[in-house]
């Protein structure tokens, strides 16, 4: 065996007679080709243009390298991709297969404008940063901070987007599911605050789904109820759909931290049903005492978990306005009862008690598995800035890039086996490709590795995206 190496030649252990030899002397290689699928994504969206129109650039437009379009591409490709991080764009800068995902029309960074920038085609860290850090106010006499971005259009975005992927006719009814959680925070960023349930410092986002799609992500500091706010969003939200679908009949979902006399009286009062997770006490298990001894019986007689639903009206001592619908389900398992409650004001009629429980409320899990993929694999907990508007905007780039997945998985990958893969399932199975990149002066030559395993999964994804019809703005 041949150990000898340089700077640029690697010897590794023989197979068989035959020694191997590594140099970095491929060329341009990427190991992220498969986001040439999020490209088809805006292709037929716009989400990335229409987030992007959401700033205000102030900078003198003669004096620019990246557009505010290109900023907004370049950092939200890179999340979908798995960059976290805006120190990671140092390096990604010279990668000409995101460069040509971002609109640059020479990835590989020659003959720029400024000297410093050749061979570098995309923004580093600092010029990005700028679309976090500026100020609500700015304005052109601010001398680096000059791009701003209003919040308000970014929260008609997602309703909007989320509206255009539906299509068609109005759907019957609709389920708006409601959910806050906890938001670790490692520094003195403004607006920490120390929960008590979840035993750290924390932001508490509030986050609004609708089967998969991204409606609302508000970030809000910890020391407030769960349900603090949820009113004002679902004002504006079913506003804007019923704009478009005025006969739509809409619920919200959502556990016992949104079951609020607030949020029911305003359901009640203009037309939103709703099914709520309800705290159990002492006078919901007596209402349902009978039905737990039942349910104990039959977990007696089968050593199963055993079930029985009742169905009553209910209201608090104080803080209810009116009484209202209750399923309770006694549940009897090998560790006890397991008594709980949901208060709604579907009727009976419309949705009997087991049906409202096990089929209808319990739905409400997916909602968590979304909150999850973004939290956990599109960054959403990388609020690690000093303010809480530069912290949202953070928020807001990863629902972008969430969306931007969601719509790879709802429209790209219909009818696979990946057609409800999980947001890391995706990127590390579609988008994290090897490829080599060839710049010429008519095209950009992308050489996909050519054992890759999931390449019938990749022709289908884009044999679909292939099909939207384009989003003209």
């Amino acid at each position: 065996m041949k150990t000898d190496c340089n700077e640029k030649t690697f010897s590794f252990h023989e197979v068989g007679r035959r020694e191997i030899i590594a140099q970095f002397d491929g060329g341009d290689i990427t190991s992220d080709a498969g986001a040439l699928l999020l490209k088809e994504v805006e292709r037929g969206t716009q989400l990335l243009r229409r987030f992007a129109g959401c700033f205000t650039d102030h900078r003198a437009a003669e004096l620019i390298e990246h557009t505010v379009a290109e900023l907004v591409a370049q950092r939200s490709y890179a999340l979908t991709l798995g960059y976290e991080d805006l120190n990671d764009h140092d390096d990604l800068r010279r990668d000409p297969l995101l460069a040509a995902l971002v609109g640059k029309t020479d990835p590989k960074g020659r003959d720029r404008r400024r000297e410093q920038d050749r061979g570098k085609a995309l923004a580093g860290k600092s010029t990005l940063n700028r679309l976090e850090l500026t100020l609500s106010d700015a304005g052109r006499s601010e001398r680096y901070k000059k791009i701003v971005l209003d919040g308000n259009a970014v929260d008609v975005l997602f309703v909007e987007e989320f509206l255009r992927a539906r299509g068609g006719d109005a759907p019957e009814r609709i389920v708006l599911d409601l959910d806050c959680t906890d938001d670790p925070l490692h520094g003195n960023q403004e607006g920490r605050f120390f929960h008590g349930y979840y035993g750290e410092y924390c932001y508490l986002p509030l986050y609004v789904f609708c089967d998969g799609f991204l409606l609302c992500a508000r970030l809000r500091t910890a020391d407030i109820d769960g349900a603090a706010g949820s009113v004002k969003e679902l004002e504006r939200i079913v506003s804007q759909i019923r704009e478009k679908w005025p006969t739509v009949t809409i619920v919200i979902r959502a556990d016992s931290g949104f079951c609020r006399e607030e949020i029911m009286a305003w359901c009640e009062s203009h037309d939103v049903g709703f099914v709520l997770g309800l705290a159990k006490n002492s006078r919901l298990i007596e209402a349902i005492a009978e039905e737990l001894q039942q349910a104990k019986a039959l977990h007696d007689e089968s050593k199963k978990a055993a079930r029985v639903f009742k169905d009553f009206t209910y209201q608090t001592r104080e803080t209810w306005s009116r009484e209202r619908r209750v399923v309770g389900k006694a549940e009897h398992l090998d560790q006890g009862a397991n008594p709980r409650f949901v208060v709604t004001s579907l009727s009976g009629a419309e949705m009997q008690a087991s049906v409202l429980y096990e089929d209808f409320y319990c739905a409400r899990g997916e909602m968590e598995n979304r909150i999850k993929e973004q939290q956990l694999y599109l960054f959403a907990d990388r609020t690690s800035t000093a303010t809480m508007r530069a912290n949202q905007i953070r928020l807001y780039f990863s629902s972008i890039a969430y969306v931007l997945l969601h719509t790879l998985r709802s429209v790209g990958l219909k009818g696979t086996e990946m057609a409800t893969a999980q947001c890391h399932t995706i990127r590390l199975k579609l988008l994290k490709i090897g490829a080599q990149i060839r710049v010429t002066v008519r095209k950009i030559w992308v050489s996909l590795a050519s054992g890759h395993p999931y390449a019938d999964m990749f022709a289908a994804a884009y044999r679909n995206l292939q099909a939207m019809t384009p989003l003209h703005c």
